[in-house]
């Protein structure tokens, strides 16, 4: 789909890669931007219309669909992550919390917009995944298996969208700039780079967008002899 003049929401909004996301979408002319955060005082960003929205709760999301009935292009964005292994004390608790934000959230904004892109024409749904969706070292065990959910679930929707003409796109990218790797010692693209690949994608009907060299050669070797996800 072309950025001129479409209508996007974009969860997450406030910071990182959400931010970056409604910067470079009204720089592409975007017609609008809605800016979705828990606590719409954080959405500083000239331009936008900052919009409420927890993605946990069922009763904004409702409100939000009110509110941006005009949208043509949904950014599943908003996620969370936490270190630790599946054999911590705490991990299943963990697990779920990481999978309410990550998966389930993605599910219920995607099920409320669907009929919404529908209605104006198709539009796009753009699901911000990981390569940790195909690589589960332990290190950040949950993240990664809610990653790997969200990946399968983007693929369906892939399908169950088609009819209604909706492009469905899955963003991959190692390791971003952001508060969410704050600490992280490892190399990082910044989040302009990865928003402008993923743009780029979105605008020549991409279905996914490997944003990154590290993210490329995953990819590559999920297939390999012995597959990138296991142990070196």
């Amino acid at each position: 789909m072309k950025i001129q003049n479409a209508v996007a929401l974009v969860t997450g909004a406030n910071r990182g890669i959400g931010r970056a996301f409604t910067q470079a979408l009204l720089e592409r002319g975007a017609g609008k931007v809605y800016a979705a955060a828990r606590d719409p005082s954080t959405l500083t960003q000239p331009g936008v219309e900052a919009l409420r929205l927890d993605v946990n709760k069922p009763e904004d999301i409702a409100a939000a669909v009110q509110r941006a009935s005009d949208v043509t292009l949904v950014i599943n964005n908003a996620g969370i992550a936490q270190p630790g292994g599946f054999l911590a004390a705490d991990s299943e608790a963990v697990a779920r919390r990481i999978f309410e934000t990550n998966f389930f959230a993605m599910l219920r904004m995607s099920q409320a917009f669907a009929p919404v892109l529908g209605r104006n024409g198709g539009g796009a749904l753009l699901n911000v995944l990981s390569v940790a969706a195909w690589v589960n070292g332990g290190e950040l065990a949950a993240y990664s298996a809610s990653k790997s959910a969200a990946w399968s679930l983007t693929n369906a929707l892939r399908y169950e969208l088609a009819a209604q003409r909706t492009q469905v796109l899955g963003l991959h990218m190692a390791y971003v700039d952001t508060d969410l790797t704050r600490g992280l010692d490892a190399p990082k693209s910044s989040p302009g780079a990865i928003v402008a690949r993923a743009l780029d994608g979105l605008e020549s009907g991409a279905d996914e967008v490997l944003a990154d060299e590290l993210t490329v050669q995953v990819r590559r070797g999920l297939t390999a002899p012995r597959p990138s996800y296991l142990p070196r």
